[in-house]
């Protein structure tokens, strides 16, 4: 409790450990919450979780009640899954996929995320497992970040197409990107060009000032 009073005053670290993935994370409390930070970048319950909600807000929480399914391909520290279950109300299946183990282990022990019900949190390679998965989904979640890169995959047309075939008619993509520089900015308007009349995307700039979301609705 005396932690979380002075983190109004200055950020209070309680946890630190080296990442294969992101070289370095941190549990630290923030202006009275518990964050996830890596070196440069929130990856949790700081200004990632307001960026993912102002995008789920978009897509409609009532529309997002009635979906059956949602893959999350990048679970950190699981502020994304607490803001579905706590303000969207989402009762569904869950599937969550996290490449590094020690991120879940740190969501699990400060987070609370093994306390939901309805979630499954794999541990695999966000792309291996899109090429494998058999299952499709109504939400599609894409949250990842290596620091504050992101994978050059993720804007590659096999991977496109094949998030695009696991989504279901209907259903929804929420992509958060980073944009700290042109190139960035470019890179993103040539994602948007990918996508052909069967779907409405709609892309947000300045979201927490350096994230840009994009909402894909797949419309046949």
């Amino acid at each position: 409790m005396i932690k979380r009073l002075l983190s109004y005053f200055l950020p209070i670290k309680v946890y630190e450990t080296p990442s294969k993935t992101s070289t370095n994370l941190e549990v630290t409390w923030n202006n009275g919450y518990l964050v996830l930070d890596s070196k440069n970048t929130n990856y949790s319950f700081g200004s990632l979780q307001r960026a993912l909600k102002k995008g789920l807000k978009y897509i409609g929480y009532e529309r997002i009640r009635n979906f059956e399914s949602i893959l999350i391909l990048g679970v950190a520290g699981g502020s994304v899954i607490e803001t579905l279950k706590k303000e969207v109300k989402f009762d569904g299946k869950i599937t969550g996929v996290e490449i590094d183990a020690t991120v879940v282990d740190i969501a699990n022990k400060y987070f609370g995320l093994s306390k939901y019900d309805n979630l499954e949190i794999v541990i695999d390679d966000a792309f291996e497992f899109v090429l494998k998965t058999k299952d499709t989904y109504d939400l599609i979640i894409i949250d990842i970040f290596q620091d504050t890169i992101m994978p050059n995959f993720l804007f590659e047309d096999y991977f496109i197409n094949r998030i695009n075939f696991l989504l279901n008619v209907n259903g929804f993509i929420l992509f958060n990107t980073m944009a700290l520089k042109y190139n960035d900015r470019r890179r993103n308007a040539i994602y948007k060009s990918k996508f052909d009349s069967n779907y409405s995307v709609r892309l947000y700039p300045k979201i927490e000032e350096h994230n840009e979301l994009f909402t894909i609705k797949k419309l046949q």
